[in-house]
């Protein structure tokens, strides 16, 4: 009986069979057993709202980045985001109880799972925006961002909210300042016509006159009827108007006069007739919103007290003739560094003043210093290492760079003028002089350094380092309301030596 053929086959595993091999079969064939588990969704790790009459930002901070998509809705106006990779958690739902009732743009906003791994928020809107909307990679403390930027359709003017906000009522004088006293009431009428008793002041002290007063006669008053309420108040000699008996057709009623407005001393001329024309200041508070500045040992934040001290110096240089001040912030929000600048160049501002605090490695540095812009490199090592730090503003605040706008990066650049760097150090050195009255310096010299925030081609400006919020004891002297208040007239005084010696007038003369 015929034998069946010898049939030789392949092996399975070609070559020599290694330990290798055994585990990349092994774990082919798990791969095949076990199904695949979806990819764990993003959290969100804190939410944020920054409301401001510029802008309203929403921060959403998450552990990875984020897709989304966003369309607006009208009647009522609406702003719909989808994130993708979410799920819903209480931080999220936090933001719900974020929102402010003072918020400009946002009336409410609802969260919900829309679908499984997409969470929808829904912004109910006060008015039309124009939303931007975009991730910024982790920096500094923070890790992904997703940021939701609500514009109003139209921008707000600043010129105009320079004007609108100009005067500060007694309200809101910056608390612990010394030199406010409260306004005297203004008489009535009838006691005004009384001999007014030795001590009484001849005119208000919170309004200068305008030069020249024209004053009208005087109306006669009505006589006023009072019910008598007792024997003290019976005396029918008392009443004004039956003494003068004048008739009304002898005398023509004169037109009511209206008083002047607040700012009557700012229009004044000078004893030889020239009109002085007003002097516009830029204050710059810096950081804000998510960028909160250097912190101190005590958890100070740079960006707090330089706004409380940038409205100090806003109410005493508004208390100068002829002088009007825009604030580049005036709350708690992110502005970029150009857009700093490109609001002081759109009120045509006479001068710029940055106001920081200074943060450094070592916590015994101190002292006050002031920085303008240097060409050439930076005067020190410390001045080169602070402006480094300082332009990384727009890096941790956010800056949404595809709408950045290049033309105001280009002047921030390319157009700094050799003119205006010997401005900016003849008003440093005024400020550091006056400065060094009531406080130490950490350099007895104004210093340059490329800060960003200093290159506006058209205007003198100077970056003011109050104190090192880094040593203990400098960040107890900044928290301090007297403190705060002598750094903002020390600042007044350099700025008033200023102009006394460089006139707006004469701004545009080569010296």
């Amino acid at each position: 009986m015929p034998q069946p053929p010898y049939i030789r086959t392949k092996p399975l595993i070609p070559g020599p069979v290694t330990r290798r091999t055994i585990l990349k079969a092994g774990g082919t064939l798990l791969l095949s057993v076990f199904p695949v588990l979806p990819a764990a969704a993003a959290q969100i790790l804190a939410v944020r709202v920054w409301p401001a009459a510029d802008y309203t930002r929403v921060t959403l901070e998450n552990d990875s980045d984020l897709k989304v998509t966003h369309f607006t809705v009208p009647d009522p106006q609406r702003l719909v985001v989808d994130i993708e990779g979410l799920e819903l958690n209480p931080t999220l739902k936090s933001l719900v109880a974020k929102i402010q009732s003072g918020d400009p743009y946002i009336k409410q906003v609802r969260v919900g799972q829309n679908r499984p791994n997409v969470v929808r928020l829904v912004f109910d809107l006060k008015e039309e925006i124009k939303p931007q909307v975009f991730t910024l990679e982790p920096v500094g403390t923070y890790k992904h961002r997703l940021i939701f930027d609500l514009y109003p359709v139209k921008a707000v003017d600043p010129i105009a909210a320079m004007i609108e906000k100009g005067e500060w009522s007694r309200a809101d004088a910056p608390v612990g300042s010394p030199e406010l006293p409260a306004p005297a009431p203004r008489p009535p009428v009838a006691a005004a016509q009384a001999t007014p008793p030795a001590s009484a002041p001849v005119t208000a002290p919170a309004v200068t006159p305008p030069s020249v007063v024209v004053t009208p006669p005087a109306p006669v008053p009505a006589p006023i009827l009072v019910p008598p309420a007792g024997p003290v108040l019976a005396q029918p000699t008392v009443p004004v108007a039956p003494a003068l008996p004048v008739p009304k057709t002898d005398l023509p009623e004169p037109a009511p006069v209206r008083p002047d407005p607040p700012r009557v001393a700012a229009q004044k001329g000078d004893k030889g007739g020239k009109v002085v024309r007003m002097m516009t200041i830029a204050l710059d508070p810096g950081h804000g919103g998510e960028d909160p500045g250097a912190i101190g040992s005590a958890g100070t934040r740079e960006k707090d007290i330089v706004l409380a001290i940038a409205k100090r110096l806003k109410f005493k240089l508004e208390e100068q003739p002829n002088m009007r001040v825009m604030l580049t912030r005036d709350g708690d929000y992110f502005v970029p560094l150009g857009v700093r600048v490109e609001k002081a160049r759109k009120v045509q501002a006479d001068l710029f003043v940055s106001i920081h605090a200074d943060a450094f490695m070592l916590p015994t540095a101190r002292g006050s210093s002031v920085f303008v812009l240097s060409e050439k490199g930076a005067t020190s090592t410390a001045a080169r290492w602070l402006a480094n730090k300082e332009n990384l503003a727009d890096a941790i605040g956010g800056v949404n760079i595809q709408s950045h706008d290049k033309q105001i990066a280009s002047v921030l650049l390319d157009l700094s003028t050799t003119a205006q760097i010997n401005d900016s150090m003849k008003l440093g050195k005024a400020v550091l002089g006056e400065i060094s009255g009531i406080a130490r310096l950490h350099k007895g010299s104004v210093e340059q350094a490329g800060f960003a925030v200093l290159k506006a081609p058209d205007i003198p400006s100077i970056l003011i380092e109050t104190a090192f919020i880094s040593n203990p004891e400098e960040e107890a002297k900044l928290r301090d309301n007297g403190y705060q208040d002598q750094i903002a007239a020390a600042i007044t005084k350099g700025i008033k030596r200023y102009f006394a010696a460089n006139p707006p007038l004469a701004k545009g003369r080569q010296t």
